[in-house]
């Protein structure tokens, strides 16, 4: 059997869902909120998640090293010889969280050669679970339920349907929009908008704005194995792990690879 196996996606899928559990119990309490050095707001939730899913990891993979959005200051030079590790955001959303609207995620992705090639994104609210592995497809499984495997639209919607970040939209994004024209916004946060091209619910989530590589992973493996892409503006695939920034560079998800979704930015 090809590795990742189905028997490492399933821990994994456990994995997400129990940081998931804790995530919820503290999203039921008067949480502490702090800042991290960027000020974006770090909660109890994104450290409680972060030790269960670092813990569960080294137990499954111990010789597999661990990046996550909360242990990110391992330098560049001790990286770049990793040819395989773990790449968790323990908490995508926290804006989402904390505004308790419900669309955060948990993320988990396996990185081999700089391609994601296991992803898991777990949705705790609505207790949804999206998730792939290179060469088996993509699914989505909701609690209690049989999975269900999920695939893009191809082609695309008219008009076309943009999944838009409910906490991040700026000038470039507004600029984009105008030059598509027929077009009709979907807003939700966090790693959900990818899911939502992913399953066919979107046409394509444009991204002008700033993210890091731990944002993008898994759901790009699940993105890809639906059918879709996740490439930067350049329509190049997105790449861990090559450079000293972990940011990523602007980026479309997309479920038509036919379409060049390039052509609407500004020259």
């Amino acid at each position: 059997m090809s590795w990742p196996d189905d028997k490492l996606l399933e821990d994994v899928m456990a994995l997400a869902v129990k940081a998931g559990h804790e995530i919820l119990r503290i999203y039921e309490t008067d949480y502490a909120i702090e800042h991290k050095d960027d000020m974006t707001p770090l909660t109890e939730a994104d450290m409680a998640a972060h030790h269960i899913i670092d813990a569960g990891l080294q137990q499954l993979t111990p010789d597999i090293p661990i990046l996550s959005e909360e242990s990110a200051k391992i330098p560049f030079q001790e990286r770049q010889q990793w040819s395989r590790y773990w790449l968790v955001d323990p908490l995508d959303g926290t804006r989402e969280f904390i505004k308790r609207n419900g669309e955060f995620t948990v993320n988990i992705a396996l990185i081999e050669n700089g391609e994601p090639v296991l992803g898991v994104v777990y949705a705790p609210v609505i207790r949804m679970s999206y998730y792939a592995r290179r060469g088996a497809g993509a699914f989505r499984k909701e609690n209690g339920k049989p999975a269900s495997p999920i695939q893009t639209r191809r082609p695309c919607a008219s008009p076309v349907l943009v999944a838009g970040s409910r906490s991040h939209r700026g000038d470039s994004l507004n600029a984009y929009l105008e030059r598509l024209e027929d077009y009709e916004v979907i807003s939700v946060g966090s790693s959900l908008k990818s899911c939502m091209v992913a399953e066919g619910n979107a046409d394509i989530y444009p991204r002008l704005g700033p993210t890091s590589e731990w944002d993008t992973a898994a759901a790009q493996c699940i993105v890809e194995e639906a059918g879709g892409r996740l490439t930067d503006t350049n329509m190049q695939t997105l790449r861990y792990n090559t450079k000293d920034s972990l940011l990523n560079p602007h980026f479309f998800v997309f479920g038509d690879p036919d379409r060049d979704w390039s052509e609407y930015l500004e020259d």
